[in-house]
């Protein structure tokens, strides 16, 4: 199967889409298939990862503005040129926005058969930075997947609000971990005593610094005795953050086993925004056999048992997420339990069986696309 992948942003950007299009792009590879990647070009300076399992085309694109770490594509004849030249069955557009919506235009140009894949809550972040625009973010989202022959959402929660708006042919589509990379025993006591001299618990938060994410909530847990707040990952919100989180560390972005050995080293995990249609870092956690405390909306329902491998919080409530680290910090034996719970639950939530469940979405596309040919 030749497949295309159009995707919002591939590494070296760290973030949910670049990371679930690398990992689908080394499944179809790992099975035999021959996927291309059509993505932004990554900032000057950043230079593309040599490691991508498959040849990579970059479109032009420029910084986000306000937000530099996001590239946007600009109209380019690329993106068409490299459907044609690839000669692709099928095009995988990783949550369609600008270069996606090209990508599907240029599909139905073409007259291939289009997956797209659900993974941006464009209407929360529409609130998040505008305080309005939510209704216009749906129609725009419902426009671009109406177009797709199959719509495929990470969660439960992604796929009612896709069927409450209307968006056809839904099909649920979760994410892998890679549990050989995260895992209880990368825990590391230097690193442990390095971030809590005084032996504090430590709750780490890992994921962009923006205000979507709400990180602020860990203010009222950076006041708590014997407590650690540290936090992982970069974006416009560090240097508010830095101010609202007295007493917290920061370590930058992090990738790769040493994000494994920081996610290990955790005592508790915690999660404070409101909009994620998934939420890779909860599965993350959970296979590093840590507890998670993350709020009760979006992908973490799916993720996180209530009081079996972590806790949840109504969403946005600071007084909440306060007393869920004041309770897990106080009770070693309850993170002890959570923590091989949660690890149990994902053990066999890979990236090859979610890889394979995506290759029967393609197969189920193409089947209905096929010509019926008269008996």
């Amino acid at each position: 199967m030749r497949v295309v992948i159009v995707t919002e942003s591939f590494p070296p950007d760290v973030n949910g889409v670049a990371h679930c299009a690398l990992q689908t792009a080394q499944h179809l590879v790992d099975r035999g298939h021959a996927p291309l990647v059509v993505a932004p070009a990554p900032a000057p300076g950043n230079k593309p990862d040599a490691s991508a399992p498959c040849p990579v085309v970059h479109v032009p694109s420029l910084p986000l503005p306000g937000y530099p770490q996001v590239r946007v594509a600009l109209p380019s004849r690329r993106l068409a040129a490299a459907l044609v030249q690839h000669r692709a069955d099928l095009v995988h557009l990783a949550s369609p926005f600008v270069l996606g919506v090209r990508g599907m235009a240029a599909a139905a140009r073409l007259g291939l058969p289009a997956v797209a894949v659900y993974q941006t809550d464009l209407a929360g972040y529409a609130r998040t930075y505008m305080g309005a625009g939510e209704a216009a973010a749906w129609r725009r989202i419902r426009s671009v997947h109406a177009a797709a022959d199959l719509t495929l959402a990470p969660s439960t929660a992604a796929l009612r609000d896709l069927q409450e708006h209307g968006v056809p042919r839904l099909r649920l589509w979760p994410r892998g971990v890679d549990t050989a990379r995260f895992r209880p025993d990368r825990r590391d006591e230097a690193l442990r005593r390095e971030l809590a001299p005084a032996g504090e618990v430590i709750v780490g938060y890992v994921g962009r610094l923006a205000p979507e994410k709400q990180v602020e909530l860990l203010a009222g847990a950076c006041g708590l005795d014997g407590v650690r707040v540290v936090i992982v990952g970069d974006g416009p919100s560090r240097p508010g953050l830095e101010e609202a989180l007295p007493g917290a560390r920061f370590l930058g972005r992090r990738t790769g086993d040493d994000l494994a050995r920081i996610f290990a080293s955790f005592d508790v995990f915690a999660h404070t925004g409101p909009f994620e249609t998934f939420c890779q870092t909860v599965q993350e956690a959970m296979a590093s056999g840590v507890p998670v405390l993350a709020p009760a909306a979006g992908g973490p329902l799916d993720l996180v048992a209530h009081g079996h491998t972590g806790l949840l919080f109504p969403a946005g409530d600071a007084t909440a997420v306060t007393e869920g680290v004041r309770a897990l910090a106080a009770d070693p034996a309850l993170r002890s339990a959570f923590g091989t719970a949660g690890r149990a639950m994902v053990e066999d939530r890979t990236w090859a069986a979610v890889g394979d469940r995506l290759i029967g979405h393609y197969a189920e596309v193409l089947t209905a696309r096929r010509p019926v040919v008269a008996a």
